[in-house]
């Protein structure tokens, strides 16, 4: 019985106390609101909705059942209800394309107070632009899983190159991303390459250039610039950057569009760990590229970079025990 009331005492005290805490909260709140009108604080508080990350990631997934039917869809598709199931996925993934498209464009005109450019027309038919080009991404993507699978033996099947590669997915994701960077779209190219580089550990900026039959093995840690040209049959280990040299502070406008990153050309190899910087950098045809190299200068086709083979030295654990029996003080 004591035991009891002295509980129902502590219960008291304890929402009590949570009480007072819990009235605070208001002023708070009221503190947060305050620094919304501070320009040095980015908000984005208007009556206009911007991109939702969420249904940009819902995008990609439904985008994925299209460029690999049969491969992430959760019923099975089979020659009897292929059209009807493609049907369905075109169609909501059309409506959520051109919602979140039209969010991008509205979301700069209004942030920069540009012209209006008809954003839910324009986000209708960029929709329809985009979902048009899907049979040449898929045949491109093709090229993309087969130069994997013949460089790979390791791979047993082109299906587990689709299922499991992170390198095909952050490149479907790219591919896809890189029409809407070209059809000039706001934004939704970067969060759908971003994410991708959440999941893969790949960072492939849209605005790349990038051919047929490209291959990302392995994948964790690979940096590939915006104005980044790749050529055909181009095969990158993990941990490689193509990337720019570093610019003046606060230049972020004076270079903003201008060539800052490595042209590719075709049948390169490129190793891990290896760097590659600036606009004017030009690696040519059928080169070969030793992992760790650092790359500031064109190199000629048909042209092998490795750095010189570094000098090991081997030490037994008898040897550096007799070394501490003979000299304690070492």
């Amino acid at each position: 019985m004591v035991d009891r009331i002295k509980k129902q005492d502590s219960c008291k005290i304890d929402a009590h106390f949570l009480s007072k805490i819990r009235n605070q909260l208001p002023q708070i709140a009221e503190n947060i609101i305050d620094t919304c009108n501070e320009r040095e604080c980015y908000t984005h508080i208007d009556y206009e909705p911007i991109p939702s990350k969420e249904c940009v990631v819902e995008i990609i997934n439904r985008l994925r059942e299209i460029l690999f039917p049969g491969y992430f869809t959760r019923e099975k598709i089979d020659p009897v209800n292929l059209r009807y199931s493609m049907g369905q996925s075109v169609s909501s993934l059309f409506d959520l394309l051109s919602e979140q498209i039209c969010r991008s464009i509205r979301h700069d005109c209004f942030r920069y107070d540009q012209a209006c450019a008809e954003c839910e027309e324009q986000g209708h038919r960029l929709a329809l632009d985009l979902l048009e080009t899907i049979p040449s991404i898929r045949n491109t993507l093709a090229t993309d899983v087969r130069a994997a699978f013949d460089g790979d033996p390791a791979a047993k099947s082109h299906d587990e190159i689709i299922f499991s590669y992170p390198g095909i997915y952050a490149i479907a994701v790219y591919r896809v991303a890189h029409k809407l960077f070209e059809f000039g779209v706001p934004l939704l190219p970067r969060i759908m390459t971003e994410h991708a580089h959440s999941i893969s550990g790949i960072d492939i900026h849209p605005g790349a250039e990038i051919g047929d039959r490209f291959v990302i093995d392995h994948g964790t840690g690979v940096v590939i610039g915006e104005t980044t040209v790749i050529g055909k049959n181009v095969r990158i280990y993990q941990g490689v950057t193509l990337g720019a040299l570093s610019i003046p502070k606060d230049a972020g406008d004076l270079f903003r569009g201008k060539k800052r990153h490595p042209t590719i050309e075709d049948d390169v190899i490129i190793y891990s760990g290896a760097t590659i910087l600036g606009g004017d950098t030009n690696i040519g045809a059928r080169s070969v590229i030793g992992g760790n190299v650092w790359l500031t200068e064109s190199v000629p086709p048909d042209t092998t970079v490795i750095l010189e083979t570094p000098r090991l030295i081997y030490k037994s654990k008898k040897e550096s025990q007799l070394r501490r029996t003979l000299n304690p003080a070492a």
